[in-house]
This record gives structure tokens, sequence and C-alpha cells, in this order.
């Protein structure tokens, strides 16, 4: 069977085997493919394993030999399920691998937002606190959580370890569930609309998945429902965000600051309003890429390809 990585190196840049899954087959790794090279790269491969190029109908239609298709994420847009559902190629993803290591980046973009440790660090290093006239100097305002409120949306297996983080650092927590009639109850946790919980919010954070519904849903109409000290932060999807409108937000100071993870347009470009905006702090999308993670998101993946030579596919999304 042969066995075709479109673009390995963003789950293992060298850090990592991908023994395991040779062992299952005749297996191919490529680092990086360009819409124009998949086809010819696929070749007559059975199995096909992707992260984020793209394979769509004409894609799959020119390459009839697929007849598994492995998502190295949990998302899975990336692929035409429509076509695979009517050619009988089974597509796979790698749900719940990434969460603990989410959780800690929410974390970090919120301390980095509150504490400014960065900041503070190169300011040691240029020597200002060598010239202190005091035994300390702080450059920007140090916030505490305990007691401010999280509003956390999404209220999934992220958004309910993010509440527990939160409520350990003695935060109230309101969470916006997709459905608040179907969504187990969690102790310390209260539900509220979307609104409600943005006005109560001294921290935003977005843990809820990508649709229509939720596209752009922090956008002008619902900054104005926020504190001008709020804090936001987006470790989801980039277009749950109107870019525009939150940059604007920041340098009129009517939120006092955003970090995220993610941006609308992955990589990000040089015209992205956020760039250049006030207390604006922008990862690029490193959240899920701990070791630890990306361990488990491969041994995920060896063993959906396992699954499916079995005969008993796991993790099936088509």
């Amino acid at each position: 069977m042969k066995i075709t990585v479109l673009d390995g190196y963003a789950l293992n840049p060298g850090d990592l085997s991908w023994d395991a899954l040779g062992a299952l087959g005749e297996l191919t790794v490529y680092d990086r493919t360009a819409p124009q090279q998949t086809i010819a790269r696929i070749g007559d491969s059975e199995v096909i394993l992707t992260n984020k190029t793209i394979l769509t109908a004409d894609i799959l239609a020119a390459c009839p030999s697929v007849k598994y298709i492995g998502v190295l994420a949990t998302g899975y847009n990336v692929v035409d399920l429509d076509y695979c559902r009517a050619h009988d190629i089974v597509v796979t993803n790698i749900p719940a691998y990434s969460t603990p290591s989410v959780v800690q980046m929410v974390f970090a973009l919120l301390f980095e937002l509150t504490n400014h440790v960065g900041l503070h660090s190169d300011a040691v290093q240029r020597g200002e606190w060598c010239t202190s006239r005091d035994f300390c100097f702080w450059n920007t305002p140090q916030l505490e959580l305990a007691d401010k409120t999280m509003c956390i949306v999404g209220f999934g297996r992220i958004g309910r370890a993010v509440a527990q983080a939160a409520m350990a650092f003695g935060m109230k927590v309101v969470a916006v569930p997709r459905d608040m009639t179907a969504t187990p109850p969690m102790d310390g946790v209260t539900f509220a609309s979307l609104e409600d919980g943005l006005a109560q919010a001294d921290v935003v954070s977005l843990n809820c998945p990508l649709t229509e519904a939720t596209r752009e849903l922090i956008c002008a109409n619902t900054l104005a429902l926020l504190k001008p000290t709020a804090l936001v932060i987006n470790t989801a999807r980039g277009p749950l965000v109107d870019e525009a409108a939150v940059a604007q937000a920041l340098n009129e100071n009517r939120i006092a600051g955003f970090a995220a993870d993610v941006v609308t347009v992955e990589p990000m470009r040089q015209d992205n309003p956020l760039l250049g905006a006030k207390n604006c702090i922008i990862t690029p999308h490193i959240a899920w890429a701990t070791i630890d993670a990306r361990r488990r998101l491969m041994d995920i993946a060896v063993g959906n390809v396992q699954c499916y030579q079995s005969g008993t596919p796991r993790n099936v999304v088509s």
C-alpha cells in the first residue's frame, strides 16, 4: 500500500519520527506541496495524509487510486467531503489531541496582556532596572485575574478546560454554549447569551468552531457590548473576528487588549489591520504545536491508518 504525506513539515519538522507510519506501507513524505504539484505527488497512492494541502473534487477525480484521506488536524474543510462520500473514500481527522496545549496558550496570551512579561524582560535586558531609582518598576499596568469575569464563547472540550483553569485563578466564568439546553452544566459556571456574556466580561476567550453562525462573531456590534477594560483572546479560528473592527476598537481605546494565535488568512498578510494595532499580540498559530500535542497527533494519525487497514476505520468524518 502506497502512503503519501503531502505536507508533513508542520507536524514533523524533524523532532518526531515517521517510522511507525512507514511500517504500514510504502511511505513518501513531502514537507510541502504546491497546488500544481498535488496530482503528480499523489500518483497511484491509496492513502493520503494532508494538513492544509487542499484536495478538491477535480484533484481527487484525477487520482482514482485514493481510498483513504487522513487529515492531520481536527478541521477537515481542506477535503471535498461530498466527492469522497460519493466515491467511497474514507476521510478521518485527529480529534482532541491539543486541548491541554490550547488551554495553555489561552493563558499564555492572557498573561502577556495582563503582565507583559516579555516587554519587561526586554526592558531589564536593556538596563532599565540597573538604572532604576527604585527597587522595582513597571512600564504597563499590572492586572490581577482573581475576581475578574471570563466569558468563554463555545463550551466544548476546550472551553470547559479553559473554564477549569480560569476558576483555578479565582476567576468567575460565564459560558456561551452553542445550545444551552443540550450542554452539560459545570459547577461554578453560569450560562448566558452572547450579548449578556460579553457585557459581563473582563476577559473573552473564543473557543468555538467556525461556522456561518460564528463567522465575525466579534464585530463592531459585539465589540460595542464590551467594557473598555475588556481583553479578548482568540485561539480558535481567525474568521471568528472582524479584524478591521478589532483594530479600530483597540486604536480608539474601546477595548484594552486583543491577543490571538490565529488570523483570517494564514500565513498572515502584510496588510492585516491587526499589525501595528495598540496592545495587540499575535502568535503564528502555534497553540497546537507543542511537541507533546504533535506526538499525540502523530500517534492518532498512525492509529487511524491502522484501523483503516483492518477494515474498521475510526475518527471518520466522510
